[in-house]
């Protein structure tokens, strides 16, 4: 059986690299961009090139943007009050095509894993508490995967912030268990954070 051409091996390599790519999805990208017109490639390697380049992270929430502060986070119009918190950047999208929340985003950047060497420390856990002690927020809605990690994530961060006196809330049952909240439609999400509820730590201590 003939190999790929060495150029080709590197690009299936590169591409190979992306998230859900497997070997032959990879091979066949990388014929279809040998084999598509320079302009094309030319075209394509400038848009990589530029949103490398150009998307930041925001330094107030941690989600994608151009500019600082992201359009969220500078929009007056937000409910100030109200802080959702996810794991990614991509969470932030997919809960703004509900159309339903109205507040403010902080991206944590993953989620507490001790299996994989994961700690509070490691996530975006200090800023978060940083903007809630500025005061004025009195709802911490946690949008977290309902998966073990999730969930321990999202208990660990109520009890931190429970003696600052934040409302925290949960999104409701509905989301796909185990999964994140891209392969949720708008309409789950939608409803889950409107039957969003108190999470319950049982009494204290």
């Amino acid at each position: 059986m003939a190999e790929l051409p060495v150029p080709l091996q590197v690009l299936k390599s590169a591409l190979g690299k992306l998230p859900g790519i497997g070997p032959r999805t990879a091979e066949r990208l990388a014929l279809h961009v040998v084999q598509s017109g320079s302009q094309w490639v030319k075209d394509l390697s400038v848009a990589l090139v530029e949103a490398k380049e150009r998307v930041r992270f925001c330094q107030s929430c941690g989600g994608l943007t151009e500019v600082q502060p992201c359009e969220l986070c500078a929009d007056p119009r937000r409910e100030m009050t109200v802080i959702c918190v996810v794991e990614r950047p991509v969470d932030v999208i997919s809960l703004e095509r509900s159309n339903v929340f109205r507040g403010l985003y902080h991206v944590l950047g993953g989620k507490i894993s001790p299996l994989n060497g994961v700690g509070p420390e490691d996530l975006r856990i200090g800023e978060l508490g940083k903007r809630l002690s500025e005061g004025g927020v009195e709802e911490l809605v946690l949008a977290l995967g309902s998966d073990v990690e999730g969930d321990a994530t999202s208990y660990y961060l109520a009890e931190r912030f429970q003696p600052l006196g934040i409302k925290t809330t949960r999104l409701a049952h509905g989301l796909p268990v185990g999964r994140g909240l891209e392969f949720a439609d708008e309409l789950t999400i939608g409803r889950a954070l409107e039957g969003r509820r108190a999470l319950d730590l049982g009494p204290s201590e």
